[in-house]
């Protein structure tokens, strides 16, 4: 799950981005009522975790074996806008590695699908929606640093923010180290090709 500020009519707000994997053949699925533009969104960052799969130690037939499901609670409030890509793709990438996301970090911006991260807009509104939920870090796209001098200093007083402007940036801010012991589900694979392999062998005898 990874947290993302977002733009409403009603003004800034907080969302929570889900991402499961599910044994499948690789397809995406995205509920919550998102809009033409978000769904966009995930397809484009879905292509950037691919392109990089190599360099974030997930094995190129994940996407061949398991489905991908991105869930935006809430589902009886339209999600529209291409800012949502960077938490998408966190998202996506700390389901794959299976490495845990730090919650008190909000984000927005959009991504590329070289990993760029593009401005965006409702500076304000989503910083003050992060002040608002108490998130301490707010990484937002280093072309939007101009839209800053708009919010009161008072509202930044105890917020570190983060200006990027690529996505590497905010995965080394926001996700903790890989597990010790491996992904649980190669151990559970290996635990099933080892169970596979006893019973061929009792077979054979």
């Amino acid at each position: 799950m990874a947290t993302g500020l977002v733009w409403t009519f009603g003004g800034g707000d907080i969302t929570i981005f889900e991402v499961s994997l599910l044994p499948g053949k690789g397809g995406l699925t995205m509920t919550g009522n998102l809009g033409e533009v978000m769904q966009e969104s995930a397809q484009a960052a879905l292509s950037y975790v691919r392109s990089r799969a190599d360099d974030f130690g997930v094995p190129s037939d994940d996407f061949e074996n398991y489905d991908i499901h991105v869930h935006v609670p809430e589902g009886a409030v339209p999600k529209e806008g291409p800012s949502a890509g960077i938490t998408l793709a966190i998202a996506m990438i700390s389901a794959l590695t299976e490495r845990k996301i730090r919650h008190e970090f909000g984000m927005t911006g959009e991504i590329t699908l070289r990993g760029k991260v593009l401005p965006i807009g409702g500076v304000k509104e989503k910083v003050m929606a992060a002040r608002r939920a108490n998130l301490k870090n707010i990484i937002l796209p280093a072309h939007n640093q101009k839209d800053l001098v708009d919010i009161p200093k008072k509202a930044l007083r105890g917020v570190n923010v983060h200006l990027v402007d690529d996505m590497q940036q905010v995965i080394d801010l926001v996700l903790l180290e890989p597990p010790a012991e491996g992904r649980k589900r190669d151990a559970k694979k290996r635990d099933q090709d080892d169970e596979d392999d006893e019973d061929q062998a009792a077979d054979d005898v």
